[in-house]
């Protein structure tokens, strides 16, 4: 790929990271808010509660969509790990081109029920949930886009990488 690809694709991958931390910092905050008002005023609110559930639901398929990267992905790594390369191109082969069927052959239907949304909309903010769950149709797509990619990587590309046990990390 081209120096210049590279870049912007870092730099777009530095600024969802940005987005997925400042929609964890929101969660914190309102968790936190609403942990006052109802233990130390003894006043319940009932907003903090659907942001905070808005925002874990969009740091999870925004965070697996455009955050976390291939090799993070957890795997059955005690079979991954045993095999040869060749078997490993294969493995990510057949998994990339099961759940593209799969998410393609769900995305018209995935689409028709956030549009169907647009008739509800949350108790206290009153958000149309076709917006808040829109989320889910991104995700779809990128998900059928970046498993192309790694089909196109297994057949074409670089081989899949081996687990290396000395290199796992608790991801933090």
């Amino acid at each position: 790929m081209p120096h210049r690809l590279t870049a912007i694709g870092r730099w777009l991958h530095a600024r969802a990271e940005n987005l997925l931390a400042a929609m964890l910092a929101v969660m914190f905050a309102v968790f936190i808010l609403q942990i006052v008002f109802r233990y130390l005023i003894n006043l319940p609110i009932g907003w903090t509660h659907e942001i905070s559930v808005m925002m874990w639901l969009w740091m999870v398929l925004f965070g697996t969509a455009f955050v976390v990267r291939d090799r993070e992905e957890i795997r059955f790594d005690i079979f991954y790990g045993a095999v040869k390369e060749r078997t490993r191109r294969v493995m990510v082969l057949i998994s990339a081109l099961v759940l593209v069927f799969l998410f393609s052959i769900s995305l018209p239907a995935v689409v028709e029920y956030v549009m169907f949304m647009k008739v509800e909309k949350t108790a206290y903010l009153k958000i149309r949930f076709d917006y808040l769950y829109s989320i889910y149709a991104i995700f779809a797509v990128a998900m059928i886009v970046r498993q192309l990619w790694l089909a196109y990587q297994a057949v074409w590309g670089k081989g899949a990488e081996g687990f290396d046990p000395t290199k796992a990390g608790s991801g933090v």
